[in-house]
Order: C-alpha cells, then structure tokens, then sequence
C-alpha cells in the first residue's frame, strides 16, 4: 500500500509540474537578457536566440527542456563530454545534450554555433540581419523542418524580438541583468531600471556595484570601506577617471580568465580590450597577453578574442 501511495503521489508531481505551462510571452521575458548578453559576447542576434528558443523548447514547456534545461534541441555530436538524455526525435533513441542550468544551455548554444565551421559565414551578417541568420541557419542544416527560417521569422516579427538587437551597452545589460528587468515605454522602446542604491553583486564571480549619478571612485571606496587605488586598480583606471551612470565597478579584484563555459569573445564594432575585460570581470594584462596583443593595442570587429586560453 505503501509503494502504491508513492507512485501515486510521485505521478500527481509530474503532472502538477508539466501542466503548469508558460506562455511565449513569459518565457521571452523570462530570458531575454541572456539572449542579449550571448549576443554581445558573439555577434548572434539575440532575437534569434529568442526565438530558436521559443521554437526548439516549446517556450520552456517541452519534456527536454523541463527535465535536462535542453533549450535548443542541440544533440549530442561526438564532441560532447557531457550528461546526456535519450529521446525519440528524426530517429528512435537519439542522444541529446543535458545541462545543469538554463543559462548553460543558452552558453553551449552559442558555442556551439561559433565553434562549427558550417554556421561560420553567419558571422559575417549583422547582428541586426536576423532574417540573414534565419535563412542561414535553415541552409547549414541546424533543424530538418523545410520552413525552419520561416518560423524563426514569423516568431520574431510577431513578438517584435528585433528589438532585442539593437546595439546595447555592457552598463545597461548588466544593470538589467541585476534587476531582471527588461520592459518597454510607452513608444516601444527598451528600457532599463537603474538601482536606487549601491548593492553589491556579482559578474564572473567578482564582488562589484553600479555607480549612480555624481559617484566617483573616492565616494564608493569611503562608502564600501575600500581605498580609492583599489578601485582604479580592480578596475584597470587611471586615477582620475570618473565612472558613468549605470557603470559596473568592480570592488575585488576580476579573475584571470572567465568560467569553463565561455571560452570566446567575437568583437563588435566600436569594442575595446578594456571593454572586454569590464563585460567578463577579467584582468586587463592578462587578456592582453593571452590574445598576443600590446598595451594599447585594440581588436578588430570579427575578431575572437580568447578569454581563458588560446587553442
């Protein structure tokens, strides 16, 4: 009688957790900064992510999705060194890739496609040409669904994802980010909330702050009990710089490489080695030499810059 409760009991638990549905809409809000943040490490539209996500996940919902956090339906490949899940797809029983947490699910996809040689011509597009990288991803055989850019596109012009692709900072992205927080005004456009005061959070394990209005580096080290020099230093400044509104400020010293999981970095267009080194909470000098680049010297945009080690 026992074991009949249990099963019993352990049965309703399933079907509570898959009856309780998110819509399309809940599920782009939910991780619609993680799509712009994979966009400025790599170049990839974020409303393609979007919606490859949307489309792949069944908006969060499928059994691959809520049991192994498998977003975009990536299969194992030879390559692959992680957990693996088994389900019935184009063929009977085929292995699929299983991760620990959405956000590395949306990390491998990413890699995934900057590391295969056959999406490599997507990266010559704009991260603004989303039908480009629909119609590409279509022809270099990501999915076997004849229409599989027509449903990206129709994916993202109904939901407006485009606006997801516009060119935003690393300052707004990570204000963003902490507050989980992205909206629109009343004219459509994307948003941000600012924090009301300097709470410490994290960027690749790295203690930091937002400034606000007016901050300097002498008030935020006279409030966090820090020394003026430790800032300019964590943050790679000269003394003297002052940081903007919505700047991140590091308040321990930044890492020398970045986690396992993000390996590169592809450069825009106006981005800077020290920009780089602010997006990751990585040391400056280090970059530098890891890249085989001199103080001072900047990347080109397209160019991959290795933000643990060169292959």
């Amino acid at each position: 009688m026992r074991h009949l409760f249990s099963t019993l009991l352990l049965t309703l638990l399933v079907i509570n957790v898959f009856s309780q549905r998110i819509t399309r809409e809940e599920y782009i809000r939910k991780w619609q900064l993680l799509a712009i943040e994979e966009m400025n490490r790599s170049g990839i539209p974020a409303s393609i992510t979007m919606a490859q996500g949307c489309l792949e996940s069944g908006n969060g919902n499928s059994e691959l999705s809520l049991k192994s956090n498998n977003h975009f339906g990536i299969k194992c490949k030879k390559s692959w060194k992680g957990k693996k899940v088994y389900y019935d797809d184009d063929r009977k029983n085929e292995c699929f890739r299983s991760y620990r947490t959405v956000e590395d699910s949306y990390i491998d996809h990413t890699n995934f496609l900057m590391q295969n040689q056959r999406y490599a011509s997507l990266f010559q597009l704009k991260h603004t040409d989303y039908k480009g990288w629909a119609k590409g991803l279509k022809k270099a055989g990501y999915a076997t669904a004849h229409d599989y850019d027509k449903r990206l596109i129709r994916i993202i012009e109904e939901n407006k994802l485009y606006r997801l692709d516009k060119k935003m900072t690393f300052n707004q992205i990570e204000v963003q980010t902490a507050h989980n927080v992205l909206d629109t005004d009343t004219s459509g456009k994307l948003t941000i909330t600012p924090f009301n005061s300097h709470e410490v959070t994290k960027f690749n394990r790295v203690k930091a702050v937002v400034a606000q209005k007016g901050d300097t580096y002498e008030i935020l080290a006279q409030e966090l009990g820090l020394k003026d020099w430790e800032l300019y230093k964590f943050n790679d400044q000269r003394p003297g710089y002052r940081p903007v509104p919505n700047e991140v400020v590091y308040i321990k010293p930044k890492k020398n490489k970045t986690q396992k999981n993000k390996l590169t970095h592809r450069v825009q267009e106006g981005e800077t080695m020290h920009y780089i080194s602010q997006l990751y909470g990585i040391k400056l000098k280090p970059l530098y030499r890891r890249n085989g680049l001199k103080k001072g010297q900047q990347p080109r945009p397209g160019q991959v810059i290795y933000l643990r080690k060169k292959k």
